[in-house]
């Protein structure tokens, strides 16, 4: 079914809105969870939880990308699961590292309009090349870990680590041009 029609079915509130949701998107909305929980009963709930957070969002909401709202959903729906699991322990899981990673480029949080800085990440990743960009989603939004990237591409950890290295100097560069440093 397409996303309009699946959109069409929230706005109406039926419940058959669930049901194609599932079977269009299920596989995308556990990968994203497992990829971050790595543990497939919590992805399995987590993926619950998104359906049931779609059906609560849509309306008022009209998600332009179902996939990309799904997508979103089950990520932070997995990383808040992640913390709650993980609020005692330190180190360790790729969530924690590819955040802490990513955080020195980053503003803080009570010091940004965050509609902004998700304008101005959307303009640096459309700025980069597609390997690049590919590479930083999977690290920063998948948060795959080094060793699953560089089998990927065949690249050695060194490589893949040293591009993320470049990458991240390339957005601290680049928010500070747009005023967010």
């Amino acid at each position: 079914m397409e996303d309009a029609n699946i959109l069409n079915l929230f706005w109406a509130r039926d419940e058959q809105a669930l049901a194609e949701t599932r079977t269009k998107y299920s596989r995308l909305i556990f990968t994203v969870a497992h990829h971050i929980l790595r543990n497939r009963e919590d992805a399995e709930e987590c993926e619950n939880d998104t359906y049931l957070a779609a059906w609560n969002a849509i309306p008022p909401e009209r998600p332009h990308s179902l996939s990309a709202y799904l997508s979103g959903l089950a990520r932070n729906i997995s990383i808040s699961r992640y913390r709650a699991a993980h609020a005692d322990k330190r180190g360790g899981g790729e969530v924690v590292l590819s955040l802490h990673e990513l955080n020195e480029c980053l503003p803080a949080p009570n010091e940004t309009d965050t509609a902004t800085l998700a304008a101005a990440l959307n303009r640096f990743l459309a700025s980069l090349g597609e390997q690049e960009r590919i590479i930083f989603v999977l690290r920063y939004w998948r948060c795959d870990s080094i060793g699953q990237i560089s089998r990927r591409y065949g690249f050695g950890q060194s490589k893949v680590k040293m591009m993320l290295s470049r990458t991240r100097d390339k957005l601290r560069k680049f928010l500070e041009q747009e005023g967010f440093q």
